[in-house]
């Protein structure tokens, strides 16, 4: 039986049951029925999460619900329970406002509202509490600046207020919690610098002001708190170089976090004697030189992030701080992509830590073979080595990482097999084995990597037919391509197990046959391209059931037949037909509205569609009730309308095969795969380092480099923004929105765009076109002895007059097209002969979009382009 309380101090007694009762009136929602035993049955000092004083029994001086999943708000009357000195609310639903009656609370110590979805400001009221220690607001929705009154709460040991929606910047008067230890404000709007005055904090462990606003530079009073264990400033714009004697002035540093600033400069060398280190993270700024850390005293290091900087300086032992690493035993994360390393592997790699969960090396210059040593990193769970210049095969004692999820490998040069070994890796999700001189067939086993979810062995010299095994994979479900290699045979009906697959790429292969109605088992797809194969028969009416298809290429086959209606039903953003045997009436309904969006050409037997298709009329049989007449006109037509087709066909024929040449030059120099990746290195690589050599023109907003990007792609043109010249940024994005959306076969062709930071953290933003081997056409109209040089395979000659005529309406197609059938029209703003660029063909195309202005849809809009583009006349003499 429960013995009930004395009646002592009655009025007190009701004061702490009546804002308890209040208190429980606020709470709507309590799962776990904490609340369940605050009843009259007991004395409240006896309820869940209430504890009463010793001193004075009857009165709360703690109220602990953390984690008892509650929701509701908090009543104002907790400031009624004047003995509080322990409030913990954390890891509940609470909302609303944070009531100012905690300011009654003089006797507070502890304050813990984390994890809760408390707005508005923080009370000022709360300065009344000055004995607090423990004040901890994160991860809540508050807002405001940092009251100035809380300056008086000198006895604070933890201040955390991350993750919130504070303003402003970290109050000067910080620096006077001389007892601080822990103080957190990360992923906050908190902007300016760090204050000076936050080195007097000598006692401080623990210091987070990751994921602001803060810039300039860490003041050098930062590195007087010799007892600091955790330094946090990650995703800031904080610059400057870090102090080179960082490890002598913070020798307690445990974790450094300093990830997406504007550091500068050497990775200190003293941080070799952070012998207490536990984790490194410097990625993302613009550390420069070699990664010259002896890691041999971090003992107890578990990760190390130094991505996305320019560390490297191609000295031949760059990459030998990997030695160091053999007694870094609990190193479980290892993250160098995006650097400038040059060198090999050393096979110490062999020798790092049992624990190493992920290894990446992705986008360097790392050369030599792959030690097979990788094997015995047996806990491995993700390896990205992929953009770099890997040689050799690809070693067969990966087959030992049963725990490997993720291995990518992608843009390297490796050659030989496939190994077999691969298809043990079981609990594999993502393999990247595109773009290397892999050779032989594809292993069957691959079909035992029952969780993959993406595939890609492109751009490879794969041969033999596609297995089976793998269309039996139904995990697979972001890619399969197999594109860009010399796979043969049939489409198999096991094409069906793909049910939740989202894009198959099978182009640029060897295959034959229908297409199997198979196929409409894979209703997830969005992207289909089986282009630049031998496919044959009509396109199957099973492909009806695909409503999710958005992208859809059947190019350069021998489908024939009609074009099937059911392709008008389709959500279809981009549809190639082009290069087929197709025939009969084109479609007029849904994507075939939009000439811009979808490929026709090469099928000649096709009719009708909208005049910008260019396609004859199609025949209409219809029997005449005046017979007699009509067999007296028919031996006259009939010979006058035989020599106008044959003249015409003439005509065609020949206009067909240019194009055709043309097109298929174009193929070869600008085709490129919806999965690519462009990357700031590969385009560095591609121009030679951007050299001069390279560069085939220049203009206020960018210049042009010629490059071999991959070598699946020919050669192409690189715009390359100069983001530090004004409306350069301006004109990329003018630029994007006028080409994204608008296709003619007389504007140049955009491959693929490049938006990206460069080694030293710059913005880099650039347009991959095709190349055009003949230049601009002022190049052509006014040649000069230096032009002459660079047009050694096709000499510059004066134009004829046929040339002339026939660039003239070259360029008149596209203008039409822009004025009067896009959409939103497009003015072009800057029309010259050196926008005019030709290919080997002679075939003029129109680019340069950067100051291209879309005109209002409405009359009665008014718009002014004002003075854009270039002023001049078209010098045609």
């Amino acid at each position: 039986m429960l013995l009930r309380y004395p009646t002592l101090s009655l009025a007190t007694n009701d004061t702490d049951h009546l804002a308890l009762l209040a208190i429980k009136s606020g709470i709507k929602h309590d799962p776990q029925h904490v609340l369940d035993s605050w009843n009259t049955s007991f004395h409240f000092c006896q309820w869940q999460g209430v504890t009463c004083g010793r001193r004075h029994p009857t009165r709360v001086t703690m109220l602990n619900l953390f984690s008892r999943g509650l929701a509701g708000t908090l009543s104002p009357q907790i400031g009624n329970l004047s003995f509080l000195r322990v409030i913990d609310l954390g890891n509940n639903t609470f909302k609303g406002l944070i009531p100012p009656q905690l300011g009654n609370l003089f006797r507070l110590k502890k304050l813990l509202f984390d994890n809760n979805s408390f707005v508005g400001e923080v009370p000022s009221s709360l300065s009344n509490s000055t004995g607090l220690h423990i004040l901890w607001l994160g991860n809540n929705n508050l807002v405001g600046k940092v009251p100035q009154q809380l300056s008086a709460l000198v006895k604070l040991y933890t201040l955390v207020i991350h993750s919130n929606g504070f303003t402003g910047g970290i109050p000067s008067f910080f620096g006077n919690f001389t007892s601080l230890r822990i103080l957190s404000v990360t992923r906050n709007n908190l902007g300016g610098s760090i204050p000076h005055t936050l080195g007097q904090l000598y006692n401080l462990h623990h210091l987070s002001l990751g994921s602001n606003h803060f810039y300039s530079t860490i003041p050098p009073s930062i590195y007087n708190l010799t007892s600091l264990q955790v330094l946090g400033v990650e995703n800031n714009t904080i610059s400057g170089n870090l102090s080179k004697d960082i490890a002598f002035q913070l020798p307690n540093l445990k974790r450094v976090i300093i990830w997406h600033n504007k550091f500068t400069g050497s990775i200190p060398f003293s941080l070799s004697n952070c012998s207490n280190l536990l984790l490194l993270n410097l990625g993302d700024n613009g550390f420069t030189g070699k990664v010259n850390i002896d890691f041999k005293k971090m003992s107890n290091l578990w990760f190390v992030a130094l991505f996305m900087n320019s560390l490297g300086n191609s000295e031949p032992d760059e990459m030998n701080f990997i030695n160091s690493m053999f007694n870094c035993s609990k190193l479980e994360k290892l993250y160098l992509g995006f650097n400038l390393l040059t060198g090999v592997f050393p096979n110490s790699i062999s020798n790092l830590s049992s624990h190493l969960i992920t290894i990446s090396f992705y986008n360097n210059f790392i050369y030599g073979t792959l030690p097979f040593g990788i094997g015995n990193l047996v806990n491995l769970e993700l390896v990205d080595i992929g953009s770099n210049q890997l040689t050799g095969i690809v070693p067969s004692e990966l087959g030992n990482l049963q725990n490997l999820r993720y291995l990518f490998m992608e843009d390297n040069y490796f050659t030989g097999n496939l190994p077999k070994s691969i298809g043990k890796l079981q609990s594999l999700l993502e393999l990247g084995l595109d773009e290397n001189r892999l050779q032989g067939h594809i292993p069957p086993n691959l079909g035992n990597c029952n969780c993959l979810l993406l595939l890609d062995i492109s751009v490879n010299n794969l041969t033999s037919p596609i297995p089976v095994e793998l269309f039996q994979l139904s995990s697979l479900s972001i890619v399969l391509n197999l594109s860009h290699n010399y796979l043969v045979g049939p489409l198999p009906q096991e094409i069906e197990k793909l049910k939740s697959l989202t894009a198959l790429d099978l182009s640029h292969n060897e295959l034959v046959g229908p297409i199997p109605n198979a196929i409409a088992s894979c209703t997830s797809l969005e992207y289909l391209n089986l282009g630049a194969n031998s496919f044959q028969g009509p396109i199957p009416a099973s492909m009806s059931v695909l409503r999710g298809i958005s992208d859809l290429n059947l190019s350069s086959n021998n489908f024939s037949g009609q074009i099937p209606k059911f392709l008008e039903q389709l959500s279809l953003s981009s549809l190639d037909l082009s290069f087929n045997n197709l025939d009969g009436e084109l479609p007029s309904e849904g994507i075939f509205k939009n000439a811009s969006l979808i490929s026709i050409q090469g099928n000649n037997g096709l009719c009708g569609g909208l005049p910008e298709f260019h396609l004859p009329k199609c025949a209409i049989v219809s029997r005449s009730k005046t017979g007699s007449r009509t067999s007296c006109v028919i031996p006259i037509v009939i010979p006058i309308c035989s020599l106008i087709v044959i003249a015409m066909v003439l005509f065609y024929l020949f206009r067909w095969k240019i194009r055709k040449a043309q097109a298929q030059l174009a193929e070869e120099a600008s085709d490129v795969q919806p999965f690519s990746r462009v990357s700031y290195g590969s385009i560095l690589r591609a121009t030679n380092g951007f050299s001069q050599q390279n560069l085939i023109g220049t203009g206020a907003f960018s210049a042009v480099y010629k490059g071999i990007l991959k070598p699946a792609y020919g050669m192409v043109a690189i715009k390359v923004l100069k983001l530090g010249n004004q409306g350069a940024l301006k004109s990329f994005v003018m630029e994007c929105e006028a080409l994204k959306n608008i296709r003619h076969r007389n504007l140049v062709k955009v491959v693929t765009s490049c938006s990206s930071i460069d080694f030293q953290g710059n913005d880099f933003k650039a347009i991959i076109c095709e190349f055009m081997p003949n230049g601009n056409l002022e190049r052509w109209l006014h040649p000069s002895s230096e032009q002459e040089v660079d047009f050694k395979e096709a000499p510059l000659q004066r134009l004829t007059l046929c040339q002339r005529v026939t660039i003239a309406t070259d360029v008149a197609h596209p203008i039409q097209y822009l004025h009067q059938e896009c959409e939103v029209p497009i003015i072009h703003c800057d029309l010259k002969p050196s926008n005019i660029l030709l290919d080997s063909g002679m075939v003029a195309h129109i680019s340069d979009f950067g100051v291209a202005k879309f005109l209002p849809l409405k009359l009665d809009e008014r718009t002014s382009l004002g003075l854009r583009g270039t002023i001049g006349v078209w010098p045609w003499r």
